[in-house]
């Protein structure tokens, strides 16, 4: 009785899911971690279902419409719009590092990419240059695709862009990445490369739900006038860290044998580093110092560089700058898997809108996981998806009771 209950209330949570839900597969042959000098981990398959309840519907071309919609490798850019700007890794993902800004004039996530990287005495010199996704097209490396959610809670509008105007969206909890059952090579451990994983959602603007006209949807830019809501002006993407507590052995090992605590300025001098580096364990969740703008060779940037890991933070800055690392605030699995009030919120829709979202799937160089044989023969699996719903049954100690008549009670999670 109890098993057919739980599966009940399984199904009940899976129809009621409300954003994306990635069947990835993602298999890599003899390469490296960003840390080495990794340049391609090839993706065999990427299949993408996405969700949605009643009061949202979900397109990839802004003119047709479902509760469901997929995609996969062979049909990611037919089933788009004509003239989309979607991108598939033709020779696998490479790791790129961001803190989530996004270009103005190209309506496109700002990115970073190993320009160099050379051995330090307490770790790697970096220096990164600007991925070119700011022209005609995204660079290649990894998946980018536009996503148009129409949200029809209520019948106003709000054409004036304020975060108190829209409704709060969760991440579910059956969100993850993982390893795939056929992952491992010859029974071998995971090598941890599923943990440096990214993905982010940039929001670029919205209209009414009541447009009809396709063109005026998937036009939606940062530079956008008239009737669209520019939202990325204001709005950095929202980019989510899966296992951001769970850090593999061989990773561990890696970074203690490489990571010198750093006291002097010159990453190329012996006395500028000294003692072992802050301790990583499993379980605990450690912060990305993504790249945030161009690093040269006179910026001396230590891939271990920050308070967490060599103690050196002169290289560090609160906000975006060339150069610098930034201590980047991702939404972890940590803050999805928390219950009742303190479930965050993980984006927000403006009611009776379309909004445009454009989704990246990249590997996070600067993850502490990325490291030499991260990715041989692995193969991962990414799943996620949204939910209005922030109380689920455990919550709010629900028995079960219908609360609604016969054919209103869609879920076993309570309504927030």
């Amino acid at each position: 009785m109890k098993k057919k209950k739980n599966d009940k209330h399984e199904r009940r949570i899976k129809k009621l899911i409300v954003g994306s839900f990635f069947c990835a597969i993602v298999l890599a042959v003899s390469t490296y971690a960003w840390f080495i000098g990794m340049k391609t981990v090839n993706v065999s398959s990427f299949d993408v279902t996405i969700a949605a309840t009643d009061s949202l519907s979900l397109s990839l071309d802004g003119e047709e419409w479902a509760d469901t919609i997929s995609i996969d490798k062979a049909t990611y850019s037919e089933s788009a719009y004509e003239g989309n700007k979607n991108a598939w890794p033709k020779n696998g993902l490479v790791p790129v590092s961001t803190v989530g800004k996004i270009d103005k004039t190209s309506s496109r996530l700002t990115m970073f990419e190993k320009g160099s990287l050379t051995a330090t005495p307490g770790g790697y010199r970096l220096m990164a240059s600007q991925v070119k996704n700011n022209g005609e097209n995204e660079q290649d490396g990894y998946v980018a695709f536009d996503l148009f959610i129409r949200n029809l809670s209520g019948n106003e509008y709000y054409k004036d862009f304020d975060a108190l105007n829209e409704e709060a969206i969760y991440l579910t909890p059956e969100s993850k990445v993982t390893v795939a059952e056929d992952g491992t090579v010859d029974g071998e451990e995971n090598s941890g490369i599923e943990n440096s994983v990214r993905v982010a959602f940039a929001e670029i603007g919205r209209v009414v739900a009541t447009t009809n006209t396709p063109e005026t949807i998937t036009g939606i830019n940062c530079s956008s006038t008239g009737d669209v809501t520019t939202i990325c002006e204001k709005r950095d993407a929202q980019i989510w860290e899966p296992n951001d507590t769970k850090h593999v052995k061989n990773a561990i090992n890696w970074y203690t044998t490489s990571c010198k605590a750093r006291t002097g300025d010159d990453v190329t001098k012996d006395a500028s580093y000294g003692a072992t580096c802050t301790e990583i364990k499993d379980g605990t969740a450690y912060p990305t110092y993504a790249v945030s703008g161009v690093v040269n060779y006179s910026d001396n940037v230590d891939v271990y560089d920050g308070t967490e890991y060599n103690t050196y933070t002169k290289s560090v800055s609160d906000s975006a700058a060339a150069g610098k690392l930034v201590k980047y605030d991702t939404f972890t699995d940590t803050m999805k898997d928390l219950k009742g009030v303190d479930r965050p919120t993980f984006i927000t829709l403006a009611p009776n809108s379309i909004t445009k979202v454009r989704v990246y799937i990249y590997i996070e160089g600067q993850d502490i996981d990325n490291y030499d044989f991260a990715s041989l023969g692995k193969k991962i699996k990414v799943g996620f998806g949204f939910t209005k719903e922030r109380f689920y049954g455990e919550d709010v100690e629900y028995d079960g009771t219908p609360a609604l008549p016969s054919g209103l009670q869609s879920r076993t999670p309570a309504s927030s």
